[in-house]
């Protein structure tokens, strides 16, 4: 699963200029790649890709010289690039996918937005570079938790209205944090639960990462007038984040993280599983291959529960263009040295040939055993990595305990505890 990369902001803060910002491509503006050129050219031969509605109408690249809202820049593409490039590099010398790899080994899905979709081209250009356009089919996700035909649960609405009321009243206790909103309202001359509405981190975060100028106003008569500070920007961030401390101490987030990504999470075991079974039954894999690779391209609003419900505290917010994969992989076969050491009756025995686990990468960084299904694993020698089983029971069982239900029916269903 990605996050989109680098966009325009969402919200714009009132009585100022919106932030100037090319969203048009070029390989002569900073940041590019060395596949920026080539991808250009291969996003327009994408009319030979099959596209589910209403995805065929987006734009396949950012394509407006003064951005637009929300619309994903060149840096987010850019971002995308390297991200598929790096996983090329460590993915093919495992032979993940032939040369004539078929439609079926690549499942390719994405949200309405043109800024997943342009992301998730480009992160499949990075990783699989002048890709047939023929073979691929660009699926859609018509909501942001990626929950299909299992969408459906009251209770996870209920335990999201819970958490935003606890964030609205450690926001509006935090004194430093209104003296800042105080201060921020009155330079730019509005009424201070406007400036709130406007969402002020948005906007002054695009210009943070791109360089710009914190906005300003001209003085006036009724005394505003001035710029927007760094040191007001970290106040708000500083807040956010002693937010998220208080949001893991309450637990309320990760009930509604727990069924928020029950559904992605249950695919993603049940594609492995199909897998697993394949290889335990010895079955000859089907004609064009077995799915070998998926790319989800979604929001920080699908990252951000997903990481929860994993256990992943220590998990910074999804920056742009972040990346959660999950890797099954097998024990080799055994050689006949290994054989011969092999230890005896009563000794612990070593891996079985076929055996099956899992591994979870957060940008780049192995965190399986930081999850909540493998944290207590007894990592050793003869098993190093985190067994398949113990994330299948995870996420059939295990992971409803902690709001005391024993399945995701039972728990959208009963009343909230």
């Amino acid at each position: 699963m990605i996050r989109h990369g680098d966009r325009y902001p969402l919200y714009f803060i009132p009585k100022t200029k919106r932030p100037a910002i090319d969203c048009t491509l070029s390989t002569s503006r900073s940041p590019s790649h060395p596949l920026l050129n080539s991808f250009i050219s291969h996003m327009g031969q994408g009319g030979r890709g099959h596209w589910e509605s209403p995805l065929g109408s987006l734009p396949r690249l950012p394509n407006h010289s003064a951005c637009e809202m929300g619309q994903l820049t060149q840096t987010g593409v850019v971002q995308h690039l390297r991200n598929g490039q790096l996983l090329h590099e460590a993915y093919k010398r495992h032979n993940l996918l032939p040369s004539d790899w078929s439609p079926r080994q690549v499942w390719v899905e994405t949200t309405g937005k043109s800024r997943t979709l342009q992301s998730a081209m480009a992160f499949l250009y990075g990783f699989l570079p002048g890709f047939d356009w023929t073979k691929l089919t660009v699926r859609h996700q018509w909501s942001t938790l990626f929950c299909g035909s299992a969408c459906d649960c009251p209770i996870r609405s209920k335990y999201l209205d819970e958490e935003q009321r606890r964030q609205y009243r450690f926001r509006v206790a935090n004194a430093e944090l209104e003296r800042t909103y105080i201060d921020m309202a009155r330079t730019l001359g509005l009424p201070m639960r406007q400036l709130r509405a406007a969402n002020p981190i948005d906007s002054l975060l695009c210009h943070l990462c791109h360089g710009l100028p914190f906005p300003c106003v001209a003085p006036s008569d009724s005394g505003a007038g001035g710029c927007l500070t760094l040191a007001q920007f970290g106040v708000i961030r500083r807040q956010q984040l002693d937010d998220e401390v208080d949001r893991r101490r309450t637990g309320l987030y990760r009930k509604y993280a727990i069924l928020a990504s029950y559904p992605y999470l249950n695919r993603t075991a049940a594609k492995m599983e199909r897998v697993a079974r394949s290889n335990e039954a010895g079955r000859q894999p089907r004609a064009g291959g077995e799915e070998a690779f998926t790319v989800s391209s979604a929001h920080d609003v699908t990252m951000a529960p997903l990481l929860n419900a994993l256990g992943l505290d220590e998990a910074k917010f999804p920056r742009f263009a972040a990346r959660v994969v999950f890797e099954l992989w097998k024990s080799p076969p055994a050689t006949q040295g290994e054989l011969k050491k092999r230890p005896g009756k009563g000794e612990r025995s070593k891996l079985k040939d076929g055996q099956l686990f899992i591994k979870v990468l957060y940008n780049g960084e192995d965190v399986t055993f930081h999850t909540t299904f493998c944290r207590r694993h007894n990592r050793n020698a003869s098993q190093p990595l985190c067994p398949l089983k113990t994330f299948l029971s995870f996420v059939r069982r295990d992971m409803f305990r902690f709001i005391n239900a024993t399945s995701y029916q039972e728990a959208c269903y009963r009343r909230p505890g």
